[in-house]
């Protein structure tokens, strides 16, 4: 009669496990950073139903901001699997990104709570609480990341980590006084270049680089040329690349080059008219930095 409850009970955790994690929801995620949309098309086809292989395409969609296909992707799985975190989690980045913030959070707040270990929900909710200009708690969320470790985390999620602790580190330091101007201001670079260092090659990456570099005064390192260098390659390995549009066009209009401001201006509006960083620029509204500009 034990051993029969003791194999139940092994039974149901090891389910509860597969229906948790999909196995090993790192090794997805990063598989789904290294093949093309073909290739996972391909890979779904061939085995139909694997989880794994829907929820890697499902990825994939992200990756390429196919938001719509992602959705439904994840909602496939979660008719299934409704107590999917991967599932649950990929639904919910793809409502934040699609500016029902309210709903994304709440989902996410969910999976933290009974996922603890599952750092892409703490990444989604960093990106959140710094639109929100919570960055005090945006860093909280970005060092339980760091601090899970690369071991436990994907490679992609870990890297922006670095980058989310580097942006609200900056923000912190712009908003504060002397002091904290230089506690949090010279934490900034140092975790950029931790970034690079992981993903020299991602857009992610370098729009944190580009955005330093322009921002930052000179005596701060702040180089507008290195600022144009870095942004222009994100978007041409992202062409679909919002925030680091609305940048690079503030980087023109600082140089007087307005027909290049204004075309990568409508660009950003043409992919996300309700990007944070867009409505911010053109409302005029100062919250993620002013730009000094020559008319």
């Amino acid at each position: 009669m034990k051993r029969g409850l003791i194999l139940g009970f092994l039974l149901f955790f090891i389910a509860e496990a597969r229906f948790s994690f999909a196995l090993d929801w790192k090794a997805l995620h990063e598989r789904a950073d290294k093949i093309s949309l073909d290739e996972a098309l391909s890979e779904l086809e061939l085995e139909a139903s694997s989880v794994d292989k829907l929820y890697i395409l499902g990825l994939v969609y992200l990756n390429r901001h196919k938001n719509q296909e992602a959705r439904d992707i994840f909602q496939k799985i979660i008719m299934s699997e409704p107590q999917l975190a991967g599932a649950k989690w990929g639904l919910a980045e793809v409502l934040r990104r699609q500016h029902r913030i309210e709903d994304s959070e709440r989902i996410l707040q969910e999976i933290v709570k009974d996922h603890p270990s599952f750092s892409p929900a703490y990444i989604s909710l960093a990106y959140i609480k710094y639109t929100q200009m919570d960055f005090e708690q945006c860093v909280v969320l970005a060092l339980k990341v760091i601090k899970q470790g690369r071991e436990s985390v994907d490679l992609s999620n870990y890297t922006r980590a670095y980058l989310l602790l580097a942006g609200a580190k900056g923000m912190i330091a712009s908003r504060g006084g002397p002091l904290s101007k230089v506690i949090n201001g010279i934490a900034v670079l140092p975790n950029l270049k931790k970034a690079e260092m992981l993903q020299p090659d991602s857009p992610a990456v370098l729009f944190g680089l580009g955005s330093f570099y322009f921002l930052a005064p000179g005596i701060a390192g702040g180089d507008i040329r290195k600022a144009q260098d870095y942004l222009e390659r994100a978007v041409e390995l992202d062409p679909l690349f919002a925030d680091a549009y609305v940048r690079l066009a503030q980087v023109y209009k600082s140089q007087g080059k307005t027909e290049k401001y204004k075309a990568y201006l409508e660009k950003a509006r043409n992919i996300d008219p309700k990007n944070a960083l867009l409505e911010d620029f053109e409302k005029g509204k100062c919250r993620f930095h002013c730009v000094t500009v020559k008319e």
